[in-house]
């Protein structure tokens, strides 16, 4: 258990989606996580599962589906190096320069902990955000995914902290 936070609840998944509007066209949903900040809540995150969808397999193009899930609103699909970015995944066709449909790869961050780690992240306001966006796609793409964690009531020294952290760093 992290220093100065209290689990206030057992271990939830919560599912998510966000869909493009239109082919390799970035898109973003909001989450709820109905945290109270009068009780100083927090949402610990002990793991994440994003499973975005196949890119299309066009002949000669290189195409993906790249998705993320940050603690505050992106503009881009986030990747490991912004501040906020808790988890990302991406699939991928490499075909540029093959007459048939390439050969397939898939990037993903880890799921949970790695060496034992406690979480993976802790979000202090209310709402997580995930992105998606394809590019080289004919269709649409998406990207499903659930977040594992629990709610936890921090000091109020380690709550406003972790807010200003979060906030600040968008």
């Amino acid at each position: 258990m992290p220093t100065g936070l209290k689990q206030s609840s057992s271990v939830v998944a919560i599912g998510f989606s966000a869909n493009e509007p239109a082919a390799n066209t970035f898109a973003q949903s909001t989450v709820d996580l109905n945290l109270s900040p009068l009780d100083r809540e927090v949402f610990v995150v002990l793991a994440v599962n994003l499973d975005p969808s196949d890119p299309d397999a066009v002949a000669g193009v290189d195409t993906q589906i790249s998705s993320a899930l940050t603690t505050t609103s992106q503009t881009v699909v986030a990747n490991l190096s912004f501040a906020n970015c808790i988890a990302t995944s991406k699939n991928s066709i490499r075909a540029l320069g093959f007459a048939d449909s390439g050969c397939a790869f898939q990037r993903t961050s880890a799921d949970a902990p790695v060496s034992g780690l406690d979480y993976i992240g802790i979000i202090a306001t209310n709402d997580f955000f995930v992105q998606v966006k394809g590019t080289g796609n004919l269709t649409a793409g998406k990207v499903d995914g659930k977040l594992y964690g629990y709610r936890a009531t921090a000091s109020a020294d380690i709550f406003a902290a972790l807010v200003q952290s979060e906030v600040l760093s968008a």
